[in-house]
């Protein structure tokens, strides 16, 4: 895999504490992405290592700038360092774009309805951009929570979506913390529950012919898939967007704390992998720069083959059939026996 370095050309505030990085494509070799997937940035922070990836916000043949945004996470070291410490002018180093959250058009489809809470709302405009610049027929709904207008990312740019494409664009902002306005109907007190998402879909679209594109934290993705489900009777063209792993305590009864080996780049390490830590947090913490990206089991950067013994991937969302039997991803996996030997193919 070959990396680029990237030149910040500009960098736009977007609120308090949310900025986006514009970046310059390269001069030969143009970076291709499709809107909804994520660029992967390098950082390195008093010597070590550090990898994230940040969806991007910009719409290819829409936006000149490849752009990505990020918002400020408490004890977040590296989106402080981003906030805090790029400025313009700065060399980056990316990994190639990846993700499949994207656009899955078909003939039938008239309605897209996207549901977003905070930063959720970064793929999602992205793919905003595209439907709107791509077809004439689609109808788009966005459902977006936040704190009240003041945390609202990409405000400015979501307004001028809606004078753009008043006839094809809907727009509901969910504010948790406001006074309710009664002469704006599209603007909702609370937070995005089961409860107003039913609401929104409409009972006559034929559920063959919309589709739901999902980003934010577990309980509006449990929200709004119950509302679909409820709505039609069955989850049909809805796709999420995961930015962590969800454990459930009892995923972790047969783990325990073990040694294991581990092979790479030619060097053997001995490794002691905590129970409730995954091996790459572990090889991460021994400063073994292991290859790895999104952290929550959607790609395949941290891609091991298990030579012996027994691990487990705890935590993904999305079934992987294009594993083999031997291959786990060591951003969710744990050891179950002490005689693991993982090896990490280049």
């Amino acid at each position: 895999m070959t990396n680029y370095t990237l030149k910040v050309t500009e960098i736009r505030r977007e609120t308090d504490d949310t900025i986006t990085l514009c970046f310059k494509q390269p001069g030969l070799k143009k970076i291709k992405y499709i809107a909804g997937q994520y660029l992967t940035l390098i950082f390195r922070i008093n010597g070590r290592r550090y990898i994230r990836p940040y969806s991007f916000s910009s719409c290819p043949g829409v936006d000149s700038f490849l752009e990505v945004t990020i918002k400020r996470v408490e004890n977040g070291l590296v989106s402080n360092h981003i906030n805090d410490m790029v400025k313009v002018g700065d060399s980056i180093e990316a990994m190639p774009p990846m993700g499949d959250f994207i656009f899955e058009p078909n003939d039938d489809l008239t309605d897209v309805y996207f549901w977003g809470v905070g930063s959720g709302i970064t793929p999602l405009i992205s793919i905003i951009k595209h439907i709107l610049n791509s077809t004439e027929h689609i109808n788009v709904h966005l459902n977006y929570g936040n704190k009240n207008q003041e945390t609202t990312i990409f405000k400015d740019q979501i307004e001028a979506l809606k004078t753009n494409y008043a006839e094809r664009l809907t727009i509901r902002h969910f504010h948790t913390k406001l006074v309710l306005d009664e002469g704006n109907p599209y603007l909702i007190q609370g937070r995005i529950d089961q409860a107003k998402a039913l609401s929104i879909l409409d009972a006559k679209l034929d559920p063959n012919c919309c589709s739901h594109y999902i980003c934010g934290p577990t309980g509006l993705k449990e929200s709004v898939k119950s509302a679909i489900q409820t709505k039609f009777g069955r989850l049909i063209n809805v796709y999420s967007e995961d930015f962590e792993l969800v454990k459930d305590p009892k995923d972790f009864i047969d783990i325990h704390t073990q040694q294991i080996a581990l092979t790479f780049e030619g060097k053997l390490h001995k490794l002691e992998i905590a129970k409730g830590k995954t091996i790459l947090e572990a090889a991460l913490d021994a400063d073994i720069e292991l290859p790895y990206s999104c952290q929550t089991g959607n790609c395949s950067t941290c891609k091991g083959k298990v030579m012996n013994g027994a691990i487990k991937m705890i935590g993904l969302t999305k079934e992987r059939n294009d594993l083999e039997e031997d291959e786990y991803l060591l951003c969710c996996s744990h050891p179950l026996t002490e005689n693991v030997q993982i090896e990490i193919q280049n």
